[in-house]
């Protein structure tokens, strides 16, 4: 429930930060969006390497779609897919 949330929230966020790219904001507003978006591209880039990085190599690969969700939700998507992983009791 609360993973789903923070994906709306993600969404949102990301909708907010594109859409100066689309229609700028106002003077100083947009630059401080234009570095918001630039961090928060570099840092779920960031996540998603490192996820990559340490998936074992005879494991099971990360498909191009969970490498999306993993991208663009973060780690929102991180959770709900170390929540799928863990065996269930």
């Amino acid at each position: 429930m609360l993973i789903n949330l923070g994906r709306v929230l993600m969404v949102c966020v990301w909708a907010f930060l594109l859409l100066n790219v689309v229609h700028p904001y106002p003077a100083p507003l947009k630059y401080f969006i234009n570095v918001a978006l630039f961090f928060m591209a570099i840092m779920h880039g960031l996540q998603l390497v490192l996820m990559r990085a340490t998936q074992p190599k005879e494991g099971p690969k990360l498909s191009g779609a969970t490498q999306a969700k993993i991208f663009f939700f973060g780690v929102f998507e991180l959770l709900a897919w170390q929540k799928k992983q863990l065996p269930k009791r």
